[in-house]
């Protein structure tokens, strides 16, 4: 789909009307028989009245297992087809059909199929970010959380001289070769939010808290580099950890139970995710390696928009059958592996 042009401007949401918002959107969810999921990414009121908040992975899996009639689903829309195409018997909406996605736009279907003709006999792993149509001309989706078992997965099964069509983002594959040892053929495409935070952010954070660590997500721009400083002894490997936002709350509910002395984490990623993480782990003091990243897309989902859709059941996204039944293979291959 087409990013969103720049237009119409919600009011601001003043603090107290979101107690009474969260409160009638929970009593819609419970009448309409609706579950509602959100991203990491999503604005703090938005996760805080979700029934689940989560990564692409778990919500992959959350949209699978639900039970409800309806899927609210907080997030972009590669993500709301995601949840239709593993639940068609289901009403999947979105709060705002406008909520796009850099990543996902950086290839279409023409563009992979293209790509496959070049290389016949190519097995393509596409990031679980892009279309529902390009999920159809894929073997295998993964996400941040899964794409080195994933390959890894694919060389066991089809042998060590396979060539693999990675994307679209050049960043996760970049550190999926650099974990595995091997090369692969890897689309030039990016997320424009994690691809602002360069390894600039990070030495300027660093020099700032001494002993922080870093959790960072493999689609930023640093990741390599980091990686790189690790290997030549500039950071220490034991504070470092490549994570999805979903490893992300992993290492905060880990800080927490540990009962360890107050610490700070830097974190690369969108800024979205400080507050669940300050919310598992509230001795932790997480700081945003680039106060700036923040995804404009992610953000066009608001409450009155959520309370909206639930009420009017409306921006029902539906992925044509055709398109479907291709695209559910390689999400279900992804869910599969873990």
């Amino acid at each position: 789909m087409n990013l969103p042009m720049a237009g119409y401007a919600e009011a601001p949401l003043m603090l107290e009307s979101i107690p009474a918002l969260r409160e009638e959107v929970r009593e819609l969810a419970r009448e309409r028989g609706a579950v509602i999921l959100a991203h990491n990414y999503q604005l703090p009121e938005v996760q805080d009245v979700a029934d689940y908040v989560g990564d692409s992975l778990g919500l992959s899996r959350q949209a699978a297992a639900a039970d409800a009639d309806t899927i609210v689903f907080c997030g972009v829309h590669f993500m709301a087809e995601t949840a239709s195409i593993l639940s068609p018997e289901k009403s999947v909406l979105i709060p705002d059909p406008d909520a796009g996605c850099s990543l996902a736009d950086s290839i279409t279907a023409e563009q992979l199929i293209d790509w496959k003709a070049q290389h016949p006999g190519a097995v393509v792993v596409m990031y679980v970010n892009t279309t529902a149509a390009v999920k159809a001309e894929t073997d295998y989706c993964v996400t941040s959380a899964n794409a080195v078992d994933v390959v890894a997965h694919i060389y066991r099964e089809h042998g060590d001289e396979t060539q693999i069509l990675f994307g679209p983002d050049m960043f996760l594959g970049a550190y999926v070769e650099k974990t595995l040892g091997r090369k692969m053929s890897v689309w030039d495409g990016e997320c424009h939010v994690h691809a602002g935070i360069r390894p600039a952010d990070l030495n300027a954070v660093r020099d700032a808290h001494p002993g922080a660590d870093f959790l960072i997500h493999p689609e930023c721009g640093c990741s390599t580099s980091v990686m790189e400083y690790v290997a030549a002894g500039d950071i220490s490997a034991d504070g470092v950890h490549m994570l999805s936002t979903g490893g992300m709350m992993a290492y905060a509910n880990q800080s927490e139970a540990s009962g360890a002395p107050r610490r700070t984490a830097i974190v690369a990623t969108e800024t979205g995710m400080l507050h669940p993480l300050r919310i598992a782990a509230p001795d932790t003091d997480f700081i945003a390696a680039n106060e700036a990243a923040s995804c404009r897309f992610m953000k066009m989902i608001t409450l009155p928009k959520l309370r909206d859709a639930l009420r009017d059941h409306q921006y029902e996204v539906k992925v044509p059958a055709e398109i479907a039944d291709r695209a559910r293979l390689p999400i279900e291959r992804m869910i599969a592996i873990g």
